[in-house]
């Protein structure tokens, strides 16, 4: 086990010294920590970390990405992306993603142009080609880079690597932008997104719930937490108090769904 997490470390540091510079599409999630890490630790000044910031993105999780790219060493720029602006994204099509992730890598061409980088990279692994990813379809169309495929590496590998490097990230849940909670055709609004994240920050406060979605059925909250988290919601206080809280909001009903979270229920 050790030496195949050693193995596929030095794989991966070894896939960056093919180029002279490289921008990472940095969220700070699993992923692109750990290609952040990599990246640095091989070619050292050349790579640079670049995180989107939007109404779609929570502030804990700018906060998050700013904090993770320091430790790491890892030069780090802030740039603001334009989604909101775009009808096709507000709508809330089933390929919303597309309209978003097309927005950020356009703007992190751009940025590589100006900055003369000769590639963009992403945290796409292996796993993600099996699941509903429209913004692959973007990523492709900008000549987007995937490490972690060409590797052949898995989401556990990625874990496991990161464990070994004693990063921080390497059991936190995925976090994927606002506009997921926000059911398909019901458009995306700047209060819709305001509503979700204050929502989300007062039950993991209340809670410490970690695995957490607030998903918006046209004003019905639909409240997923991880399987084995969610015993803590079962006491009449809370259960109180977030409803309370949630229709403050502004949500007109708050629901928990029984079986807990599960990654792309919106999908479903």
């Amino acid at each position: 086990m050790q030496s195949t997490i050693n193995s596929k470390l030095h794989d991966l540091e070894s896939w960056f010294k093919n180029y002279d510079s490289v921008l990472i599409a940095f969220s700070g999630g699993v992923d692109s920590t750990l290609l952040a890490k990599a990246a640095f630790t091989s070619i050292g000044k050349k790579a640079i970390a670049v995180t989107a910031d939007s109404p779609s993105i929570p502030r804990s999780e700018l906060t998050n990405a700013k904090s993770l790219a320091k430790m790491i060493g890892i030069k780090h720029l802030v740039v603001n992306t334009n989604e909101m602006e775009n009808p096709q994204y507000t709508q809330n099509p089933s390929n919303r993603c597309y309209y978003c992730k097309s927005e950020l890598f356009s703007t992190l061409s751009n940025l590589s142009k100006e900055k003369d980088i000769e590639i963009i990279i992403d945290g796409t692994n292996m796993d993600d080609l099996s699941d509903f990813r429209p913004g692959l379809q973007a990523a492709n169309e900008n000549q987007i880079h995937h490490p972690f495929v060409d590797l052949k590496f898995t989401k556990l590998d990625i874990r496991n690597i990161s464990k070994h490097l004693q990063l921080s990230t390497a059991d936190r849940p995925s976090a994927p932008c606002l506009s997921s909670r926000v059911s398909y055709g019901q458009p995306i609004t700047l209060k819709t997104l305001t509503k979700i994240e204050k929502a989300e920050a007062f039950i993991k406060e209340l809670t410490g719930i970690e695995v957490l979605r607030v998903r918006d059925h046209n004003n019905m909250a639909r409240i997923e937490v991880g399987k084995h988290e969610r015993s803590l919601l079962f006491d009449e206080i809370i259960m109180d108090r977030i409803d309370k809280e949630l229709k403050h909001l502004g949500f007109k009903y708050i629901t928990l769904e029984l079986s807990g979270y599960k990654s792309g229920n919106l999908n479903k």
